[in-house]
């Protein structure tokens, strides 16, 4: 569901870019005032993004010779709210772009409309829907529903984002000149997999993770019934996740195991073969081939001259370990500006 670089036009980031800024200067706004509240907000975003990159690297093969991947972001919606949700995921992506070129730079802010806003709201209000009408076991249904609509309609955005670049953008020849496929194409196969596939993964890691957490530190649960005193007084046991999400990261490789690229996350060549294959005219888009180039450090989430499964369980423990820094060096300028 990454967004590569040059498969929208310049002006369509431009665009999303300017949809998010308002969000994300209100996402940081509502983070802070939980920061405020509960200390324990600043470690669990590190915890969540940390989570939400390591779902994303596991990937599954899917019809059509393609592959595609959970993304975990109602899930964090849950535990922290919609907001921090936003942010959490937005840190996840921006990472993947700039260190490990899984998503395009300047599609960010298009992936986090898709990814960070979209799906982690709609889930969020689907949740507590299902909390309203069904009395018995609502946040069971409610978070395997949110899990599911959420990711099926991040995967419908995509797809009209990149089904709608034929429509707006062709060449003097009248090529296009970005993303070739047109809306007709992009939909059924974008949310096809997803609501046939990827939704029932995405329900059932939502609802067990939303379960155990609530199992084993229920505090840390946003939408949780307890007071606010409650949620206070009682101590979180961090250990337990970061414990988690280090043994997750030694079955990162188990996502190696997929064969294939995500639709309409090729490279040009490849690009080339699938459009020969769906029988269009096989034209290289004059956007893509003069667009935007960057050269992620890691690119592919490998590190040159390790074997692949070695690499990619470094890069998930490199971005687990970014995480934890980053939020603890908010945490202790929060820390310090409270004493201030």
């Amino acid at each position: 569901m990454h967004i590569p670089e040059n498969y929208l036009s310049p002006s369509t980031c431009a665009v999303m870019g300017a949809v998010m800024v308002p969000i994300w200067y209100e996402s940081i706004k509502k983070v802070k005032v939980q920061i405020k509240e509960r200390k324990e907000t600043v470690p669990l975003l590190g915890i969540a993004s940390s989570l939400c990159f390591l779902v994303m690297m596991f990937n599954l093969p899917v019809p059509g010779g393609t592959t595609a991947h959970a993304v975990g972001a109602v899930l964090v919606a849950l535990l922290l709210g919609p907001w921090a949700a936003c942010l959490s995921v937005t840190m996840t992506l921006v990472l993947q772009a700039v260190l490990f070129g899984d998503g395009g730079i300047l599609a960010l802010g298009a992936n986090c409309f898709n990814m960070a806003f979209v799906m982690p709201f709609l889930g969020y209000g689907v949740f507590q829907l299902c909390r309203k009408i069904f009395k018995k076991h609502g946040d069971v249904i409610g978070a395997a529903v949110g899990g599911y609509v959420g990711v099926c309609a991040a995967s419908l955005t995509t797809a009209i984002e990149l089904g709608i670049q034929p429509m707006l953008f062709k060449d003097a020849a009248g090529a296009p000149m970005y993303n070739p496929y047109p809306l007709s194409v992009s939909i059924p196969a974008m949310v096809g997999v997803h609501v046939l596939v990827i939704g029932f993964v995405e329900a059932l890691f939502t609802v067990g993770v939303y379960k155990f957490v609530l199992k084993v530190s229920p505090q840390f649960v946003y939408v949780n019934e307890m007071s606010h005193q409650e949620k206070t007084m009682q101590q979180g046991k961090t250990k337990i996740f970061y414990a988690i999400l280090f043994l997750i990261a030694l079955i990162t490789p188990l996502g190696l195991l997929a064969s294939g690229d995500a639709w309409g996350e090729w490279d040009v060549p490849t690009l080339l073969q699938e459009l020969q294959k769906a029988n269009m005219p096989a034209h290289a888009p004059s956007g893509m081939v003069h667009g935007f180039s960057f050269n992620a450090l890691l690119s592919d989430y490998s590190i040159q001259g390790l074997p692949p499964v070695v690499g990619y369980i470094l890069c998930a423990l490199i971005a687990i370990i970014f995480f934890v820094l980053l939020y603890k060096v908010i945490f202790q300028r929060s820390k310090t500006k409270g004493r201030d």
